[in-house]
């Protein structure tokens, strides 16, 4: 259900020629395997993600991500579903891996993230398809669902700059994100896309299996935002450097849309770029929920829209004078 089809606004910023990504002009070869070795360090007894379950990955044990050493993707290719400025003409090379630190129970990737449907790979393998999905032309390397995979793909990225990797890393993520983690990531990410699902901490308990997961994404969402700024995107409309926010409209405000819109104008920055979203369905368990059972209204849509516009957010959304039923 698509209910807004309006332009959707943006800002270029820059030339049409991208500019090196910052992994490329910011960091070394060895500054990168020593932040692939922190990382992995961390999965000794794991704390890459909030949960911090504690899980010897290293040992082929797992914990609340049910993720080892072993690292699994379901897909990867060019994809034309995402946002303007990261598809372009030509698609964002996105990696699909497999499992979750969140346990949503209306997820649309369920069989990726919970049923872990997908196939094991090396890090010398992940680095060969980065590669060929720039060649193919892709604008970006978009790493779904990446947290607790974050070692091996540092890894990886050692390798894909050795074979000449020169395009954006797309971080696509839940939101609940690990702080330090996200500061051994500085520099290595060019853009940040986190969800920011609810604005109160019980619902995200409730229905993400994410304890404190408004303090803890608001606290997240901050660092990655002090590391690449607002989305800039160059005179070709394609994304650069920067944060790209999404923002999934539930029904009957379970969301708190308002409040989440209003850290993003207060907080962070006017010139935000928050793709509000209005395709949920019940999908996977939400059936299960009263409140989860039906998909939105026009109505909870274009309320939230007017909500973002009277707060001064002018980017990655339909203005809510031009949103068509």
């Amino acid at each position: 259900m698509r209910m807004a089809k309006a332009k959707i606004l943006g800002q270029h910023v820059g030339s049409e020629q991208s500019v090196l990504p910052a992994y490329l002009s910011r960091l070394s070869i060895e500054e990168l395997r020593n932040r692939a070795a922190e990382l992995r360090e961390m999965i000794r007894s794991c704390s890459l993600c909030p949960h911090e379950c504690g899980a010897r990955r290293l040992e082929g044990r797992y914990g609340v991500c049910r993720s080892t050493m072993n690292l699994t993707i379901s897909s990867a290719a060019p994809h034309f579903g995402e946002e303007a400025p990261l598809t372009g003409r030509k698609g964002s090379g996105t990696i699909f891996f497999t499992s979750c630190t969140l346990k949503c129970t209306y997820c649309q990737n369920y069989d990726i993230s919970h049923m872990r449907l997908g196939r094991s790979v090396t890090s010398d393998e992940v680095a060969e398809i980065m590669l060929r999905l720039q060649r193919i032309g892709c604008h970006n390397i978009n790493f779904v669902t990446p947290t607790h995979f974050t070692p091996q793909i540092v890894q990886a990225l050692v390798k894909a700059i050795e074979g000449g990797l020169s395009i954006p890393l797309v971080y696509n993520c839940g939101g609940y994100e690990s702080v330090h983690t996200l500061r051994l990531l500085k520099d290595v990410i060019d853009i940040y896309m986190p969800d920011i699902k609810y604005s109160d901490n019980e619902t995200g308990r409730k229905f993400s299996g994410a304890p404190r997961y408004w303090d803890v994404v608001t606290e997240a969402v901050r660092e990655m935002h002090t590391q690449v700024g607002d989305l800039a995107i160059n005179d070709g409309g394609i994304a650069q450097r920067g944060l790209l926010i999404r923002h999934l409209v539930l029904p009957s405000r379970l969301a708190g849309s308002r409040r989440v819109l209003e850290f993003v104008s207060r907080e962070l920055s006017m010139n935000s770029y928050i793709n509000i979203m209005d395709q949920y369905r019940p999908a996977y368990r939400a059936i299960r929920y009263n409140e989860l059972g039906r998909t939105i209204a026009v109505g909870e849509y274009e309320e939230v829209l007017e909500w973002a516009s009277a707060l001064g957010l002018h980017r990655g959304f339909p203005q809510a004078e031009h949103a068509l039923n």
